[in-house]
């Protein structure tokens, strides 16, 4: 999935292979990346993310393949000679610092003048909002304070490409969201090019310029928010992404219409498959229209909006609709499918069939 680079990328990974004795981790990994992106890369647990991001940083020597930072070949150079600076899950703050010491521990190993350390602190202190917090110990500080603090010292680093590894996976839900936001604003204000490791699709969507999609070390897909969304490469993408995920129903093909379990749906058929996998966006189901005749499984108010749940030639299919429902009805309900927005895969091996 080679990318055309137009600029001087920010980062080009070039074939990048990682293997452990005879367990290859990650395959032929292919990507770039131009100055000021925000680049997502996202999977389950031990999709390959977090070792590619290592790889990137130079904690994890590649097996075979090139990296190159804003133009330079870094493939063999160490991580302090790569031009970046990275964000941890785990903070790893030092305890018997100040926040201002911590902010500035790294000018400081490399001498750079007391009156330039002071300034800068100060200027990226206020720019995260953490400038009254300066004088205080970690441990006085909430974990949303010591995510700023942490991303502090990455930006008085000025680097070529700031590396983020899972960094809000410690905070509570509340926090989460509001640090998602701190992260968005300071993207907009700084223009920093950043690589960010997730599991966390809603995370992947709210804060990418383009999302990486990584399944067992190879690459799935590469694109914009709307289009990971709208257009998935394959089930697996489709699956994974949206919360609910994408309903994905057997359907077969006759001449000029789907046979989706008792339902009939007419599209244009053209050029198809005799079986195809149907895939529908919760959303993407209304009340009212007469495209499908279901009786709920499940009724799950919200506030705003319920998730219904109905069995549809033998799956479980989820539809997101406004207002509330009675949680125990058991009527039918009749529904309208969003055609322009339905996906159409190959039943035998996922792909999404363009049309």
């Amino acid at each position: 999935m080679a990318l055309d680079v137009t600029t001087q990328a920010a980062l080009e990974v070039r074939n990048l292979k990682k293997s452990y004795g005879v367990v290859d981790v990650l395959h032929d990994i292919d990507l770039a990346m131009e100055p000021g992106e925000f680049l997502v890369l996202v999977g389950p647990s031990g999709c390959g993310k977090s070792t590619l991001l290592n790889c990137i940083a130079g904690l994890e020597e590649i097996t075979g393949g090139a990296l190159v930072i804003g133009g330079r070949d870094v493939t063999h150079e160490t991580p302090k000679d790569r031009d970046i600076a990275m964000v941890f899950q785990s903070y790893a703050l030092y305890p018997t610092m100040t926040v201002g010491e911590n902010i500035g521990f790294g000018m400081k190993i490399r001498r750079v003048p007391k009156a330039q350390m002071d300034a800068k602190i100060q200027e990226v202190a206020t720019l995260l909002q953490i400038d009254h917090l300066l004088d205080r110990q970690p441990g006085q500080l909430s974990g949303g304070q010591r995510q700023r603090v942490a991303m502090g010292r990455a930006l008085v680093r000025d680097p070529k490409l700031f590396l983020f590894d899972e960094p809000l996976s410690n905070l509570d839900a509340k926090l989460r969201v509001e640090m998602r936001a701190e992260i968005k604003k300071l993207h907009k204000t700084t223009g920093k090019s950043i690589v960010y490791v997730t599991h966390d699709q809603i995370e992947a969507m709210t804060l990418a310029s383009r999302i990486v999609v990584l399944k067992d070390g190879f690459v799935q897909q590469i694109g914009t928010p709307e289009e990971i969304y709208d257009r998935p490469a394959n089930t697996f993408v489709a699956d994974f992404m949206g919360s609910p995920p994408m309903n994905l129903i057997p359907a077969k093909v006759t001449d000029g219409a789907l046979i989706v379990g008792e339902s009939t749906l007419a599209i244009d058929t053209n050029g198809l498959p005799d079986q195809v996998t149907l895939g529908i966006r919760p959303e993407q189901l209304s009340l009212g229209g007469d495209d499908l005749r279901v009786t709920p499984t499940m009724i799950e108010n919200t506030g705003a909006e319920c998730y219904v749940q109905f069995a549809l030639a033998g799956v479980n299919v989820t539809a997101k609709l406004p207002g509330r429902m009675d949680e125990d009805r058991t009527e039918a309900l009749s529904l309208g499918v969003n055609r322009q927005k339905l996906c159409l895969f190959d039943a035998q091996t996922g792909a999404r069939i363009a049309r």
